[in-house]
């Protein structure tokens, strides 16, 4: 199984009654009072000091993401921060999960970044292509609702085009009318890298991964058992269009944390995944369902399937127990590093996914805390988990071609809790 160390990238200190000031995460919370540039600033170098870490560490890949005008997630362009991770004397692959392709005009852009990026990473680039959330798409770029998926399907078509077909040669779609397309370079790996779907239960990416032979990779914080329904769904897919059952068809994002003991776990994380929950995931209806962005058969899934959103819950998030969050709901993976493995391979085989995306730096929690979780997660669980599909001999022929990794480039440093904070002791 490969593992992939996430990073959302959220603001790390919202206030405590944000919830009750303001109406959404995403697109309005306003910049001046809530999003302090020197505080972006610090938050960015951690983000970063915490993806070199995990590459260190030995993680398989390294995630990251887009989104805008947002506390929940705010890379903006996972491309520049992923030039920094490619400079970098590493055989772990760039996750780049992914480019909102909507967003692009013209799309090329996405193909020349990538095809930079492929190249100066030694051919270690997964290239995400996500149609992007409502948030995104309609309410801060104001595209609209109804264009979102067209302008995809033309933006797909032209960037597989530009890599794969010698140029110059010219384009004439409905949203892109380019007379030469010719860019320079081309990706490193052939005939392009390995494209990846991301989806939060939108039905009708099923069929485009299937149709296109990529992998689909859910984004939902609700965890593997309210999953199942969706995935299924996605696998029963994979069936009809009579292809093989391979594991790395499919990827999964996951929070995970992990202490000593599953006491010490509760007592250290709690207060942060709360916060996650409560704040995080807090998008306004009117942002996050806009008619017309989703298909009436989509629309229809998620109202039948509970937990087929990637924003919905049914609980109080700022109560939240550790019960319910690990216990009860398997929405978050947490305690020792022997139940996290545990829960870990009971949630990938559930849904049959190979790609598992560690979310082990959750918002508020702070760099050496994150050091800790993740340090433990790769010393003690990466080594139980890493050959969960291995005796069934599947190969993962959606994995970069240059991302060969096979050790971590040196070991965890050992890091200690004290009083509910971590501390590096070596």
């Amino acid at each position: 199984m490969k593992t992939i160390w996430f990073h959302m990238q959220g603001y790390r200190d919202l206030p405590d009654d944000f919830r009750d000031r303001y109406e959404s995460i995403w697109v309005t919370p306003p910049n001046d009072e809530l999003c302090h540039s020197a505080e972006v600033a610090k938050y960015l170098h951690w983000n970063l000091d915490e993806l070199e870490m995990a590459d260190d560490l030995g993680f398989d890949g390294l995630g990251l993401n887009e989104h805008h005008q947002n506390g929940y997630g705010f890379p903006i362009s996972p491309n520049m921060i992923a030039t920094v991770l490619a400079r970098r004397k590493s055989d772990a692959a760039l996750v780049i999960l992914g480019n909102t392709l909507p967003l692009y005009n013209p799309p090329i852009r996405v193909a020349e970044e990538f095809a930079l990026l492929d190249c100066l990473s030694g051919g270690r680039l997964v290239a995400g292509f996500p149609v992007g959330s409502p948030m995104d798409t309609t309410g801060c770029y104001g595209i609209p609702p109804t264009q979102v998926r067209p302008r995809y399907y033309e933006a797909h078509d032209l960037i597989k085009q530009a890599w794969t077909r010698p140029g110059p040669f010219a384009f004439n779609g409905r949203f892109n009318k380019l007379r030469y397309v010719n860019p320079w370079p081309k990706p490193l790996q052939k005939p392009h890298p390995p494209i990846w779907l991301a989806g939060g239960g939108s039905v009708e990416t099923w069929k485009f991964a299937t149709d296109h032979d990529y992998t689909y990779s859910y984004l939902s914080f609700m965890g593997h058992k309210y999953a199942k329904v969706l995935m299924d769904g996605y696998w029963d897919s994979v069936e009809k269009a009579g292809m093989d059952d391979n594991p790395y068809r499919a990827g999964f994002a996951q929070l995970v944390v992990v202490a000593d003991t599953d006491a010490e776990a509760e007592r250290i994380y709690l207060k942060h995944l709360r916060n996650f929950y409560s704040k995080s995931l807090y998008v306004a209806p009117h942002f996050g369902n806009v008619p017309g962005f989703m298909t009436k058969r989509s629309f229809e899934f998620q109202l039948s399937h509970r937990g087929a959103s990637a924003f919905s819950f049914d609980f109080k998030p700022h109560e939240a127990t550790w019960k319910q969050l690990v216990e009860d709901s398997r929405m978050v993976i947490g305690g020792s590093p022997d139940t996290v493995a545990a829960q870990i391979e009971e949630a990938v085989r559930n849904i049959r996914v190979g790609h598992l995306m560690v979310i082990l730096q959750i918002q508020s929690m702070d760099p050496e805390l994150t050091a800790y979780s993740s340090g433990l997660f790769a010393e003690k669980v990466l080594p139980k988990i890493k050959s969960i599909w291995d005796k069934e001999g599947y190969a993962d022929r959606w994995w970069p071609q240059g991302a060969t990794r096979n050790q971590p480039h040196r070991a965890p440093s050992a890091t200690k809790i004290t009083n509910g904070e971590a501390k590096v002791t070596a």
